[in-house]
Formats: structure tokens, C-alpha cells, sequence
């Protein structure tokens, strides 16, 4: 549908991509990666038709919409949540005001011929059903109904860009170009996504540092490294090995031409005085000119990795922390209802859950920077906790922006002497006594070295500001990490660096995340907070999906999730035992059902292949075998499955 060639974008004499050549077909989605700074948004934003490249071009069909997801949190302040999102369908959004002005003003005169073309532009895109479309896009999104009138100036910037990302879901595109969709989005809400993508039906371009996400929703993924974007087929983990195997391949046919290119000279170095091998040795030395014409040397990547090292200055006592009957409430609000939670070394605890239910809030009450309206937090003896928070700009003494253009701009003032701090003066805060070199070798080592540490705070990066923060943390040598949202600003890279350095972390490790792909490297103890309470399990997080039964986040939750749901205010608590094992036969049974309906189709359709009349005809003795072979197979596992789908039933009779 979308055809890129020759494309490249320069600035200056710094070149971001060249000779780009590419197709986005229907049905594929395409995931963007390449190191901060390469061009990612560029790219996107030259397809979007927003940015001219400096050379090539982009063909789009005629009458192609595309949804194009911005990260201005600031546009439509006034207008309510879902008129926002209905936006998204500006040829629909703009006749229906006029076929409502045209309504409206009927006793004036009614212009029927006007109101006929747009009462066939408003029954073309399905207006009638648009607003509850909509209205479930954002339920999915996790905003329920009940915001759906308000104005999105009442909105946080994270749920403001989901109310962005709505809009250009709902504006029923041809195309989709998503830069981080899943910024600011819980588990749930990011499951919802990824379905969404996978039944959308046209070409997809979406970037992400979210590795599961990624994995989950892609099809293709373009690179852009080596100043060029090369497409790969298949997720991102198949990337990183099929990148990884072309460039191996490439090192060893030019190592391999070196050698030969060494052989050949030593025999002209050999023979070039003697007269009978003269004629050979020139030959010899043709074939070196050839050889080293073709001799490329292999461009360095562009992508760059943090080296983060945590080590604790001295381990802690055996028991970390006690939180016990935490309660915490904002306004009417009740975040946190009685909490208990028991931490001991070693423990890699991960609090997983939907946004708003108290995760934050909790760290915050555990270290102190904010209090309790009952309960108590204790830490054992000899713990030196150190906190990374959602934010890491919090922790620069920068002023965010609470909402609103003017509290950004008033934010803005009211940290300048912060924001006009630089880098390197702010590590050596931390580390005093330490002379220029080590302050400089600190900030090198997570990619801030250079003129980069002459940046001054306000001008970093969300990506440069966390990894400030961690090489913060890192001087101090905490023997427990409390880390909240630590991959939201770090690119792929930086997120597969930290995770190196905190399997390295010999303490203990406390932490929020909504990336599924960090959890499961990281933890050995999943804490889910949710609606129904607070489920504690000690085991990895692919362990906890297999007691779920299934990934516990699945569609049916999702759509719990958007039919808009409250949270209750009564005491979270362990479900009971028999509710928990209902649960986890009700997930196992739905994957048996599954999988009998997936070898039942697959029966079908090798049905159908020998009914057709030339089949016999045209296969082979070994394709006929082969199918009727997979059959047999198909048919013993269906009888197996549903001996397994009738256990199952009846233990969930006897919950």
C-alpha cells in the first residue's frame, strides 16, 4: 500500500538514514527500532507527510487516511474525552457538525441537498455506531465512562495521550504510524493494544522499546542502523538473531577475503624477482586489485549500550522490610487499603497490576517521600535502600508539568536554576572528593560523556535523565533497589543493559513495571495488585502466567477491563483458595477448547484438500502420505484433548 524509495534524511553533514527502499503492505506491522537518535520519529514523521526527507520518496495511495499518533498532550484541552477521540474521523467529525448546524437551523430554511451529500457521508463511515466505538476504545484504554464527558484539561498527561491514542484508533485509518503507543499504559491496556493491532487490517508502523509488545504485534521489523533501514520478516527476537547472523556472515566473507589477500601478496612478495614466475606473480597481483575493490569495510552501528553495574556496599539484615496495614487515600479516593507485604534478601519482587490501583504510591509510602494515613513501614537492620521514580526528572529537582500548558511553563520557571545545572556538576554532587576524571568516567559509562556532560538538566532527555539517575544510584551502592517504572525513557538497548546489571545486583531488588519482558528476566516473586486484592507468588513471572493458566490478562479480561468496572472499596485481600483454583481450571479449560478447535479446523481443511478432484491427480505419493500421516495425528490428539477437557470439567464441578 505504502511505497518508500531511495529515501534519506540528512541534517547538515550528519546523515540519519540513506538509500531507504521499503514496503508497507496491508495486513503487516511493522515495528521501528534503532538506537535514540538514529531517525525513528523522523522516519515516522516523513511518512506522516509532516517532515520533506532530503532525498527519495514516499508513494501513498490517494484517499489513504492514515492514523498518526502525536505526543502533544496539550491539543483539545477544552474538549471533552470523547469528542477527542471522535476527532480521529476528521471527514466524519466535520459533517456531523454541519449536519447538526444544518438540524439546528431547520426553521430558517433547510437545505436539503446539502443535508442529503453529508447524511451519505455520515451512513459511509458508520457515524451512527461511531460514538460507541469510540467510547469502547477508550474503555479499552482504560479510561471508563464515567470520564468520558469531562474535559481532557481534568486528565493527567499520561491518560491524555491515551485519549490521543484513542482518536487515532478511532478514527477508522487506512494506515497507522504509533510513535510509543504504550507510553503510559498499564498491562491491560497494553494487551488491549496488542489485539487491536492484530485485527487491524492495514499497514501498521509502530515504535516501541517494549520487547514483548513488539514480539507480540510484529510482523517485520524495519532497522535503521548503519544509516540505512533494512526490513527483517518476523518478531524482534527473531531480528536480533537474524541481524546478528548477517553481520557474523559479512565479518567472515571479509575475513576470509583478508586471508586470501595475504596469501596472494606473500607469493608475489615471494616471486616477483624471479623471472619464470614473473607472469604469475603479476596475475597474482590482479587478482589482489580485484579482491580489495570489493573489500567493504563493514560501517559501525549506531547503537550504543550503558554499562550499569549495581553493587551494595554491604549486604543487609535477612529481613528487609515490613509493610503492615498501609492505608492511603488522595481526596475520596483509596489507593491503598491495609496493605501487608514482607520483603526479605534476595528477594526480586515485581508489583504488577493496572494503573491507579496504588502500585506507585506504595513505593513512595516504603521510602518515605510520602505518608501513610495508617499502617507502618519498618526496614531491617543494615538496609540502604536507593529509589528511582516513575519520573526520573523528579530526582533532578525539576518541576513537572501537574497539567495544563501554563503549569508546564510555571514548572518550567520555578526549576530554572535545576534545569540550568549541568550533568557533570550534578554526578559530582554525589561523589565529592571525586576529581574530574572520575566524575567524567562515571557519566561515560551510561553514555553521557563527552559534550553531553556539559548538558544542563533541563535540556536532557527522558532517556538521558534516567540513566543520569541510575549512575546516580549506582555511586551510592544501595544494598536494596526500589525502582518505579525504570524502562519507561530507555530505548531497547539501555533496558537490555539495565537488565544485565541488575541480574548482577547481589541485593535486593523492589520494583514496579508494566514491561512483561523486563519481569520476566528480573523477577523471582510476582506481587499482582488488583480489583479483587492483592495475589503474592513466589516464582518467576512466566511461572505465575502457567498457575494463571494463561497469561491472566487475556481477552476476556481485557474486556472486564473495558466494560469500565470500579474498583470496590473494601480491604484487598488473598482470593480464596477455591476461587483461585476455579480460576485456573476455567483458563485451562478455555486452552484445551482452543486447541481442540484449532486441530478440528485443521481436519477440515485437510478434508477438503482430498475432496478436490484434481488433488489425486496433481500430488505426489509423498504429499498424499504426509497429510493423510498429519491426520492420523490430528485425530488421536482431539481424542486425547477431550479426555483432558472432560477432567477438567468435572474437577470445576467439585469447586
Amino acid at each position: 500500500m505504502i511505497s518508500v524509495r531511495g529515501l534519506g534524511k540528512s541534517f547538515g553533514e550528519r546523515t540519519l538514514f540513506a538509500d531507504a527502499s521499503f514496503r508497507l503492505n496491508s495486513g503487516e506491522r511493522h515495528g521501528l527500532v534503532g538506537a535514540n537518535g538514529s531517525g525513528k520519529t523522523t522516519l515516522l514523521n516523513i511518512l506522516a507527510g509532516d517532515v520533506r526527507p532530503s532525498f527519495g520518496s514516499v508513494s501513498i495511495p490517494r484517499r489513504t487516511r492514515l492514523g498518526v499518533l502525536r505526543q502533544d498532550r496539550f491539543v483539545y484541552e477544552d474538549e471533552q474525552v470523547l469528542q477527542v477521540a471522535l476527532m480521529g474521523n476528521e471527514e466524519l467529525w466535520n459533517a456531523t457538525a454541519e449536519r447538526d448546524a444544518i438540524l439546528a437551523a431547520a426553521g430558517e430554511g433547510f437545505d436539503a441537498a446539502r443535508f442529503s451529500e453529508l447524511e451519505d457521508v455520515f451512513e459511509r463511515h458508520d457515524g451512527y455506531g461511531a460514538e460507541s466505538r469510540a467510547a469502547a476504545i477508550l474503555e479499552g484504554l482504560g479510561l471508563p465512562a464515567k470520564v468520558h464527558r469531562d474535559r481532557l484539561s481534568t486528565l493527567s498527561g499520561g491518560f491524555r495521550l491515551r485519549v490521543l491514542l484513542a482518536q487515532v484508533l478511532a478514527g477508522a485509518p487506512d494506515a497507522l504510524l504509533l510513535d510509543e503507543p504504550t507510553n503510559h499504559l498499564d498491562i491491560l491496556s497494553i494487551r488491549w493494544l496488542e489485539k487491536f493491532l492484530r485485527d487491524f487490517r492495514g499497514p501498521a508502523v509502530v515504535i516501541s522499546h517494549d520487547h514483548r509488545f513488539l514480539d507480540n504485534v510484529a510482523t517485520h521489523i524495519l532497522d535503521i542502523d548503519y544509516e540505512t533501514v533494512l526490513g527483517y520478516r518476523g518478531d524482534y527476537t527473531g531480528f536480533l538473531g537474524a541481524k546478528a547472523a548477517e553481520r557474523e556472515r559479512r565479518e567472515k566473507e571479509i575475513a576470509l577475503r583478508e586471508r586470501e589477500i595475504a596469501h596472494h601478496r606473500k607469493f608475489v612478495d615471494r616471486f616477483r624477482a624471479k623471472a619464470s614466475k614473473a607472469r604469475q606473480a603479476q596475475s597474482r597481483v590482479r587478482m589482489i586489485e580485484k579482491k580489495a575493490e570489493s573489500l567493504v569495510e563493514l560501517p559501525k552501528s549506531s547503537r550504543r549500550r550503558p554499562a550499569f553495574r549495581f553493587e551494595q556496599r554491604r549486604p543487609s539484615g535477612r529481613r528487609v522490610v515490613k509493610v503492615s496495614g498501609v492505608t492511603k487515600s488522595f481526596g475520596d479516593n483509596r489507593v491503598l487499603d491495609g496493605v501487608d507485604l514482607r520483603v526479605a534478601r534476595g528477594d526480586r519482587l515485581a508489583i504488577v497490576g493496572p494503573n491507579g490501583i496504588g502500585k506507585s504510591t506504595l513505593l513512595k509510602v516504603m521510602t518515605g517521600r510520602i505518608d501513610a494515613d495508617a499502617g507502618a513501614v519498618d526496614w531491617g537492620y543494615e538496609t540502604y535502600p536507593g529509589y528511582f521514580a516513575q519520573d526520573p526528572k523528579d530526582h533532578l529537582g525539576l518541576v513537572g508539568a501537574a497539567g495544563g500548558r501554563a503549569a508546564a511553563e510555571a514548572g518550567t520557571a520555578a526549576g530554572g536554576a535545576a534545569a540550568r545545572r549541568t550533568a557533570e556538576a550534578w554526578i559530582g554532587g554525589r561523589c565529592p572528593g571525586s576529581g574530574t576524571a572520575h566524575v567524567r568516567a562515571r557519566l561515560g559509562s551510561v553514555l553521557l560523556g563527552g559534550d553531553d556532560a556539559e548538558k544542563a538538566l533541563g535540556a536532557l532527555s527522558g532517556g538521558e535523565a534516567a540513566r543520569l539517575v541510575l549512575c546516580s544510584l549506582m555511586i551510592r551502592s544501595p544494598n536494596v533497589l526500589v525502582l518505579d517504572e525504570p524502562t519507561n525513557h530507555l530505548d531497547l538497548e539501555s533496558i537490555e543493559a539495565l537488565v544485565k546489571g541488575l541480574k548482577g545486583f547481589a541485593g535486593t531488588l523492589i520494583f514496579v513495571s508494566h514491561d512483561r519482558w523486563f519481569v520476566d528476566r528480573l523477577a523471582n516473586r510476582i506481587v499482582e495488585i488488583g480489583a479483587e486484592g492483592v495475589r503474592d507468588y513466589r516464582g518467576t513471572y512466566e511461572e505465575y502466567v502457567r498457575y494463571c493458566g494463561d497469561d491472566h490478562l487475556d481477552a476476556e479480561r481485557v474486556a472486564v477491563r473495558g466494560g469500565g468496572g470500579r474498583r470496590g472499596k473494601r480491604r484487598p485481600g488473598r482470593p480464596r483458595p477455591n476461587e483461585w483454583r476455579r480460576r485456573k481450571l476455567e483458563a485451562s479449560v478455555k486452552a484445551v477448547a482452543g486447541r481442540i478447535d484449532a486441530a478440528e479446523t485443521r481436519v477440515r481443511e485437510i478434508d477438503a484438500v482430498f475432496a478436490r478432484a484434481s488433488f489425486y491427480e496433481t500430488a505426489g505419493r509423498e504429499e498424499v502420505a504426509a497429510l493423510q500421516a498429519e491426520r492420523r495425528d490430528l485425530l488421536a490428539d482431539i481424542e486425547r484433548l477431550m479426555g483432558e477437557w472432560e477432567g477438567l470439567e468435572g474437577k470445576m464441578d467439585d469447586c
